[in-house]
């Protein structure tokens, strides 16, 4: 599980992955710390699930993990990402650091294709959304 920093939704993620593949593919995410469980994640078939406005919301499935050197000279990890977002049973999730492994019992299950994505709380714009949590009635 990773946070989703700066998207307010799905939506925004789903465009800004957009532009990171025409600028630079294949679509990667950078992060500072090496999965310690890099193998067992490739060799299963791991996804990374996107945390975005407090709600684990969608899932994509990791195709590689690679050491990238940055611009600083600074060794990261580039985790290689299938560019579709699949759709999970929204869950709150306090923001945390790091990374968090999940067992694949407890992975939110995906929605069904022709599923409707949105449903209770998440049917509710983003924005009210972050408003009645804001208020502590979330």
């Amino acid at each position: 599980i990773k946070l989703s920093v700066g998207p307010r939704d799905v939506e925004q993620l789903r465009a800004i992955q957009a532009s990171r593949i025409e600028s630079d593919p294949p679509l990667r995410h950078r992060t500072r710390m090496f999965p310690k469980r890099s193998a067992e994640i490739l060799a299963a078939g791991g996804s990374i699930y996107w945390v975005v406005a407090g709600f684990v919301r969608v899932r994509q499935r990791i195709l590689d993990i690679r050491e990238e050197e940055g611009a600083d000279g600074i060794v990261r990890a580039g985790l290689v990402l299938d560019p579709a977002l699949v759709a999970v049973e929204a869950r709150p999730l306090k923001p945390f650091q790091g990374w968090r492994y999940l067992a694949p019992e407890a992975a939110p299950p995906d929605l069904r294709a022709g599923a409707v994505e949105a449903r209770g709380l998440d049917a509710l714009p983003a924005g009210l959304r972050r408003e009645l949590r804001d208020l502590g009635l979330l």
